[in-house]
């Protein structure tokens, strides 16, 4: 079987959340009791994904290197990576391709907070030959994230932030690719507000027939803003 490794996005400069994130990187932020990398980790290992790789921004990597360590206290290996100038989520990503080798990997964003168990997804992912699989959360809101757009059952495009979404499945920061990524990273040009936005990657296997999708059927939740983050504490708080 193909062989699969983590990834936990976690830099970025936490603007949303000030003042919380002048002190600290906003992924050592409780969510109901816990840091909130803990969520991402813990969703990597109960897959069986043990060799992950942590990205962070210059701004308090001390801090999440000292809270995680090795990795051993949670049952996996832990490498580290830090992106100097935030430069958009694939920007991120493409600093993990010597990590990932020759492996697939699973990417998730620090802040996205979920309770569905991914095992059986990665299994499935592992057995096909699709480069991409993206996954997917009706929301009240489309318009704050990439948005599906879809004929019949098949996902056709990702448009990013759109002011009349043409659905309320939110892409969420969940992604499974193959090692085919890297390259199509090198392809996507920075965005108009200057990332390498990681929805042009994803539309790139979409136009190739090489992404498959899936949607969250538990509970999913963005703490990435001030409100979200209280939202998401609540939440939280009441699943326990």
């Amino acid at each position: 079987m193909k062989s699969i490794k983590g990834i936990i996005l976690a830099g970025g400069q936490g603007t949303r959340l000030y003042p919380l994130t002048k002190v600290t990187n906003k992924h050592l932020l409780p969510i109901a009791g816990e840091p909130m990398i803990y969520y991402p980790l813990r969703k990597l290992t109960e897959a069986g994904i043990k060799d992950i790789m942590v990205v962070t921004g210059v701004d308090h990597a001390t801090g999440i290197t000292s809270l995680l360590g090795s990795g051993k206290d949670h049952n996996c290996s832990l490498t580290y990576k830090v992106q100097d100038q935030p430069d958009g989520i694939a920007g991120a990503l493409r600093l993990c391709r010597n990590f990932v080798g020759d492996s697939s990997c699973v990417v998730l964003l620090g802040d996205n907070i979920f309770k569905d168990n991914l095992k059986e997804e990665v299994e499935s992912f592992l057995q096909g030959d699709e480069d991409c699989r993206l996954f997917f959360k009706r929301v009240a809101d489309p318009r704050r994230y990439g948005v599906g757009t879809f004929i019949e059952d098949k996902l056709v495009e990702l448009n990013e932030k759109p002011e009349k979404p043409e659905s309320n499945l939110a892409c969420v920061g969940i992604y499974f690719y193959s090692n085919k990524v890297f390259d199509a990273i090198e392809q996507v040009t920075r965005s108009d507000r200057g990332e390498y936005e990681i929805t042009s990657v994803n539309n790139t296997f979409i136009d190739k027939d090489s992404c498959s999708w899936s949607t969250l059927e538990d509970v999913w939740s963005d703490a990435g803003t001030m409100d979200s983050y209280h939202a998401t504490n609540w939440l939280m708080y009441k699943e326990k």
